[in-house]
């Protein structure tokens, strides 16, 4: 099998974030994978404009930008905190200026926050994904307390644990990829 993309989007722009924290663990994790190449975006260096221009007008040069590196991914993992039982306006805005760029690829989660861990904000954005044509695969790595969870170099302090939740997602991630993208390319998608 040929190495599949795998585009991690790290999902808050809140100033002080956790959520660059989160994505370079896993970024570390899915490296060591032998399946994937990585590309990291982060929606705080995108800046997409959260005012969407009207049906047949041009898109900004942010969107149009962005839009190559989602394109050429085969699988995605969005790192997202709980907002408020929810997840950040950013990761909807990003989600909602494409659609050819989600469609028929897996969408897998690390989450956290407080006592829910973020799997609330996973909860509403696996119906935002299914809507896009995207399939979000079953595990998630949710971290509870995060606060607590992360040592002084931003470790996971159960790194065996957590370390072991990556590869199954990762593994996960890699077989549903490698299947939607050889059937992208034996047909193209009917969405």
């Amino acid at each position: 099998m040929s190495v599949l993309r795998l585009a991690i989007i790290v999902g808050s722009t809140r100033d002080g974030r956790f959520c660059p924290t989160a994505a370079h663990w896993f970024a570390q994790q899915a490296r060591s994978h032998s399946d994937f190449e990585i590309d990291v975006v982060d929606l705080a260096d995108v800046q997409l404009p959260a005012v969407m221009t009207d049906f047949g007008a041009p898109e900004p040069a942010e969107v149009t930008a962005l839009a190559p590196r989602l394109a050429q991914a085969d699988a995605f993992v969005v790192v997202t905190p709980e907002y408020n039982h929810s997840y950040p306006a950013s990761l909807k805005v990003a989600i909602d200026w494409y659609r050819d760029e989600w469609q028929a690829k897996p969408v897998g989660f690390v989450s956290y926050g407080g006592m829910g861990g973020g799997l609330r904000a996973v909860e509403h954005l696996r119906t935002v994904f299914a809507e896009v044509h995207a399939m979000t695969v079953r595990d998630t790595i949710s971290f509870h307390a995060f606060w607590e969870k992360f040592d002084e170099d931003g470790q996971p302090r159960d790194g065996e644990s957590c370390s072991r939740a990556a590869k199954g997602m990762l593994d996960q991630l890699s077989w549903w990829a490698g299947a939607l993208k050889e059937a992208r390319a034996r047909e193209a998608y009917c969405g």
